[in-house]
This record gives structure tokens, sequence and C-alpha cells, in this order.
């Protein structure tokens, strides 16, 4: 089993979710995060500055969704490919998939285990 751990553009999360949906992906957790990567949050040529209690400071994050799912290993590739062709748009900020292995997954209300706890 694997751990997807998708960064992504707030308007691509429903396009994310028929993509999981169609996989019949067994559940996802999604969470508003903010963030910056290689453009540093920069989206206009001039940088934000504001002053938060006093202190002169520049905003660099911008709006992200983080989509995770555990899916059987045969399902990350489709995955990631269906995810590639829906969010790139070839520019930066499209954002990132991260993939971990999951040694072990236990359904706490019947103790399931495994595939089965999925």
């Amino acid at each position: 089993m694997k751990e997807l751990v998708m960064i992504i553009r707030p308007e691509k999360l429903e396009d994310i979710k028929k993509i999981l949906d169609e996989i019949k992906c067994g559940g996802m957790t999604i969470s508003t995060v903010m963030g910056c990567g290689t453009q540093k949050g920069i989206v206009t040529s001039e940088k934000a500055v504001n002053e938060i209690r006093g202190f002169k400071t520049t905003i660099n994050l911008l709006p992200k969704i983080c989509v995770e799912v555990v899916v059987e290993d045969k399902d990350v590739e489709p995955i990631i490919m269906k995810v590639r062709e829906v969010c790139a748009t070839d520019h930066v900020g499209d954002g990132k998939t991260f993939i971990r292995n999951i040694e072990e997954v236990v359904r706490i209300r019947t103790g399931e285990r495994g595939s089965k706890a999925l």
C-alpha cells in the first residue's frame, strides 16, 4: 500500500475527487494549506509587503489543497498519470505528489487489516 499526498491548486480539487472516485478510492483526507515552492509564493512582479503587529513582513505563501489517500500499489501509477493530465497547467505552482510506503492499516471499528481496511 502507498499513501499519496497531493498538494494542488484549490480549483483542481473537484477534478481530483473525480479521479479518485473513478479508481474507487475508499476515502480521502482534504486539508486547506498554505505554502510556497520554487516560485517562493510570488505571483506578480511585486511582493506584497504587509505590516503585522508593527513588523513589516513579506507574504509569500499561496493557498493550496492537500489531498491524502492510501491506495493499493497497482493504483498508484494510474492516479499519478491522471492527476498530471488534469492538474498540469505548465505554470509554476501546479503542485506535487509525494508517495510514501504504508506498512499496515487497521480499521478501528472492526479490527480489519490491510486491503480490507481500506
